[in-house]
């Protein structure tokens, strides 16, 4: 089972071997591992059972932090919270 607070997070950093982190939205993230999904030639046997690839992505996103996209490449991401400015102590 995910972690709840998780779902109170809204931004993700993104590792892509060979790219530079990126750092996006929570909907970013969203589109992002649909992209990833998309590119495999068969998704994860878990995720298989999902209708859709949204579902699919939404599914990584609660549940894991990262993917085989080809042998041997990972791509991960990571729940970050944000502090607005002057937040900090």
């Amino acid at each position: 089972m995910s972690d709840p607070l998780i779902r109170e997070l809204d931004h993700y950093v993104v590792l892509e071997p060979g790219a530079p982190q990126q750092l996006l939205s929570a909907a970013d993230t969203l589109g992002w591992l649909e992209r990833q999904l998309r590119s495999l030639d068969a998704v994860p046997e878990d995720l298989s059972t999902l209708a859709s690839t949204a579902d699919q992505a939404q599914r990584l996103l609660e549940t894991a932090c990262e993917l085989e996209v080809q042998s041997g490449v990972t791509v991960q991401w990571f729940a970050i919270r944000l502090e607005p400015p002057g937040a900090a102590s």
